[in-house]
């Protein structure tokens, strides 16, 4: 195989379809993470951009700072992600020359750590200031190397950092806005398997990362003291990955490349209503622009013409809904039930995102330890409808198929520790 062709065909397979998708330990849609509170874990997020429990609406609704007591606040939790991904054969075919065909990959999840550390403060009369630290987009998943689709993919680990300045201004008693700057920073490392000879074969690994800026912004009005709606806009963010292709077995292959990819933005409406002294009700729906993923087109070095990997992602929805109920003056318990599209088509789905719709059911709680701090926990559950996968490898590597069925779940626990001072 020729040095570029070997080099254009790990990028689309590795990069591509990792950026573009591969994020089945993600649970927002595709590779977007939700889990940035453990708060709003117990409700399943429902109503998350109308909240204003702790420094943690910084990432949902940065107006909702304008609602928190007069002060410091600062919050810091950790969201365990526990992903179970097992792909069963149904007809798989290896590329022409390559004797071993390859199991069905082992259980391609495991357990992802989440953190996330928000502050706040008073800045001038009717102003707050908040930072917040979080990881927005993420995914880790890692097959057995020598299973069935390793042609497609073996390792996808890739996590971005997210540092959130943020400032909200109380109009009145009712109306408050918010705005915040994004710094992010990319980090992956992917990998597959590469056909080097008649049954010999090769693994590339890709690494690259880039940093980049965004924006959010949302506003809140209560039109009854009992009542409060909450609108919230993140703007995408678009990265120009840099990074290195090396391959096992023939290190002359090894060399640059990039990819431009952009992240989606999301837009929010959110209901938080108290119907009585022990019990609110939470409300939301989010759009997440992923239709932006159409295609991705690597670049290499080596001046030959780009390389290009159909997407396809379309626009998706989430609903939730929610309640908290009030105990007594120490303990809340929350629940909640959510729906959650997925951005990938039957027709274009990878082994790097055997992603499908899936529903939410959580509950969880606050204890309150004292008048100035809390500590939040919750537990999520998270049903994913079975994903058939049918894909062709990659020409360059000969040919092969595979295809067959996902089956997934993913069980989410958080736990966060809230004080004002």
């Amino acid at each position: 195989m020729a040095r570029s062709g070997i080099r254009k065909t790990a990028l689309s397979l590795a990069v591509a379809g990792a950026f573009a998708g591969g994020a089945t330990q993600a649970h927002a849609s595709a590779f977007a993470l939700i889990e940035q509170s453990a708060s709003g874990l117990g409700t399943s997020y429902a109503g998350a951009a109308a909240a204003a429990d702790d420094a943690s609406i910084i990432f949902y609704n940065p107006a909702g700072m304008s609602l928190l007591p007069g002060g410091m606040q600062v919050s810091a939790g950790l969201a365990l992600i526990n992903l179970s991904a097992k792909f069963s054969d149904s007809g798989s075919t290896a590329p022409p020359g390559i004797a071993s065909l390859g199991g069905n990959g082992g259980d391609a999840g495991g357990v992802s750590e989440v953190p996330n550390v928000y502050f706040a403060m008073d800045l001038a009369k009717d102003w707050k200031f908040g930072v917040g630290v979080s990881v927005p987009f993420g995914l880790k998943t890692e097959y057995d190397p020598t299973w069935v689709g390793r042609f497609q993919a073996i390792k996808s680990d890739i996590r971005t950092y997210n540092i959130n300045p943020s400032v909200s201004y109380k109009l009145d008693d009712k109306t408050s806005f918010g705005f915040g700057l994004n710094y992010q920073k990319i980090d992956a490392e992917l990998s597959r398997a590469v056909v080097l000879g008649a049954n010999v074969e090769g693994v590339a690994v890709v690494k690259g990362d880039d940093t980049s800026w965004g924006f959010n912004a949302g506003a809140m009005y209560q039109p009854t003291p009992d009542t409060r709606l909450g609108v919230s806009y993140r703007s995408s963010i678009k990265y120009n990955i840099s990074g290195t292709v090396s391959v096992t077995g023939a290190p002359v292959l090894n060399g640059d490349a990039n990819v431009d990819i952009k992240m989606p933005d999301t837009f929010s409406i959110a209901l938080n209503h108290r119907l009585d002294s022990k019990w609110t009700l939470l409300a939301d729906a989010t759009r997440t622009g992923w239709s932006k993923i159409k295609e991705l087109r690597i670049v290499t070095s080596n001046g030959q013409p780009p390389d290009v990997t159909p997407e396809n992602f379309r626009n998706t929805w989430r609903v939730g809904v929610g309640a908290v109920h009030r105990y007594d003056d120490t303990w809340s318990i929350k629940m909640g039930l959510a729906y959650d599209q997925t951005p990938v088509n039957d027709t274009d789905r990878t082994a790097r995102l055997p992603d499908n719709n899936r529903l939410w059911l959580s509950v969880g709680g606050q204890y309150r330890l004292s008048k100035d701090g809390t500590l939040d926990f919750g537990l999520a559950h998270l049903v994913i409808k079975d994903a058939p996968i049918n894909q062709n490898n990659p020409p360059a590597d000969g040919g092969g198929q595979l295809v067959g069925t996902y089956k997934g779940s993913v069980d989410v626990f958080g736990a966060q520790f809230a004080y004002r001072f």
